[in-house]
């Protein structure tokens, strides 16, 4: 089906029939293919059992039926709203049931080699150490330079290099990966991004002494405080630990964010990149 969206002044065609996955499939049965951030125990499957029925066709059952467990923030591709970082009960902390997202979103792709902290000004907190490597606001302006506020709804970072043994990482003190500085998502909030999807575990280091700055930053929720205010904004969202392969090409697409309704501050997510065939 192609659709035709209109976007500022400008008019772009959208076949909804092919669109890019960037979410990790999640083998339930071989822990060992599964990504993995902070020691978090694997995800698992097992047929559930109840008065005598098994839901497991290979062991007799009349059907399958699998009782799932996982850890949505580290056993692979997930969503987290500002309830990751606030009080389950304020409000504000809104749950993945409570987002309100458009089904088509202007996204922007590209990619980035995170470079030594060394070699920024930037700043974080708590600061950094000598091996840690990041996303600078100065790679992020000169990527984004060219993309009008508009087109950056939604901003997918790619991580160079791209190898696909991302999809089976396993993130922890020997294995750390790269994350954002404090001067990189007060750029983004700055161009208006409400959508971030990252290859990366986290927007914040591996062991930041759970501070998380950049989540922080990112939500406009005072660091240190687990209270969102009227000025939070509540409803952008934090796609972790995606997959972009390296057959889609930097540029402007348009994104559906796919997650389940769960009351949760994070959730599996499927989020799906569609090519934008602008119109003369």
């Amino acid at each position: 089906m192609k659709i035709s969206i209109t976007l500022g002044e400008q008019q772009y065609n959208v076949n909804t029939d092919f669109g890019h996955s960037l979410a990790i499939a999640l083998d339930f049965d071989r822990s060992e293919n599964q990504p993995n951030h902070f020691g978090a125990a694997p995800a698992l499957a097992k047929p559930m059992q109840a008065s005598g029925f098994i839901g497991d066709t290979t062991q007799g059952g009349s059907c399958n039926v699998f009782e799932l467990s996982f850890n949505p923030h580290c056993n692979g591709t997930h969503t987290e709203t500002i309830g990751h970082i606030c009080d389950q009960d304020n409000a504000l902390a809104l749950s993945i049931s409570a987002l309100e997202l458009p089904p088509l979103m202007p996204c922007a792709l590209i990619s980035l080699t995170p470079i030594k902290a060394s070699d920024t000004t930037d700043q974080y907190s708590p600061s950094f150490s000598v091996h840690d490597k990041v996303i600078s606001r100065q790679q992020l302006e000169q990527s984004l330079a060219t993309y009008p506020d508009i087109q950056l709804q939604s901003v997918v970072v790619r991580t160079l290099p791209n190898s696909a043994d991302k999809c089976q990482a396993n993130y922890n003190q020997a294995n750390q990966p790269a994350f954002f500085t404090r001067d990189a998502v007060l750029y983004l909030n700055e161009r208006g991004v409400e959508h971030l999807v990252l290859d990366l575990p986290s927007l914040d280091r591996l062991n930041d002494d759970g501070l998380l700055t950049c989540h922080h930053i990112f939500w406009q929720v005072k660091e240190g405080v687990h209270q969102p205010s009227s000025n939070s904004l509540i409803n952008k969202t934090i796609t972790e630990m995606a997959y972009i392969n390296n057959s889609l090409h930097d540029g402007f697409y348009f994104m559906s964010l796919q997650i389940p309704a769960f009351v949760n501050d994070a959730a599996p997510s499927r989020p799906m990149l569609y090519q934008a065939e602008r119109l003369s």
